[in-house]
């Protein structure tokens, strides 16, 4: 969805290329992993830990530089940070048990969740009120 979105909005979203590196980066780790069913649990969890802080570091790097065409774009930088700290933990622990990653990863993904569902609420209020604002010219109707 990243890169699709990267790909299609390009022209009108100046963060397109950050966009565009956290959705390679989740498809390369995500394809490294499946094609290496051999790797070791360290192994997937440094994988994991790099598409984590990579796909932070995009999101924070994507809210600044929408800071001035969104607001609210602090959630996406929480979105970033909670990614890094979740690669970062995932790295200086790597010996943790494998119930103790899943129960990490869980929380990770919830609170991303959380916060991605409270900032795309905010997009879309913020669409709606400059869609209304915005009149369609008569070439796109």
């Amino acid at each position: 969805m990243a890169i699709t979105s990267a790909i299609t909005n390009r022209k009108g979203e100046p963060s397109w290329a950050a966009i565009l590196l956290g959705g390679i980066a989740g498809v390369l780790i995500g394809l490294a992993t499946f094609l290496m069913p051999g790797v070791t649990a360290i192994v997937l969890l440094i994988l994991i830990a790099a598409w984590s802080i990579m796909t932070g570091l995009a999101q924070i790097v994507a809210a600044i530089r929408l800071r001035k065409e969104i607001t609210g774009e602090w959630l996406l930088v929480l979105a970033g940070i909670i990614s890094v700290a979740c690669g970062v933990f995932l790295v200086a622990r790597p010996a943790v048990g494998a119930l103790a990653v899943t129960l990490y990863i869980g929380t990770y993904a919830i609170a991303l969740g959380v916060v991605l569902l409270l900032l795309s609420l905010r997009l879309r209020a913020w669409g709606r009120r400059h869609a209304s604002a915005t009149p369609l010219s008569t070439a796109t109707r």
